[in-house]
């Protein structure tokens, strides 16, 4: 029964600790270079609606 308090007390810890860093997380700013890279994916994706939007077509 002791060694269930403990590992329940363990897990506690755990699950704080992690929900401690998973909000630490959510609250950072998106790096500048990820913005960047999504605009640059987003323009070439429009690119290629003008094929129906297959990005898979050999030419």
């Amino acid at each position: 029964m002791n060694s269930d308090r403990k590992t329940s007390k363990v897990q506690q810890e755990i699950d704080e600790n992690l929900k401690r860093a998973y909000g630490d997380v959510t609250k950072q700013e998106v790096p500048d270079r990820f913005t960047d890279l999504l605009a640059q994916l987003r323009a070439a994706d429009s690119g290629n609606t003008s094929n129906g939007g297959d990005n898979n077509v050999e030419s």
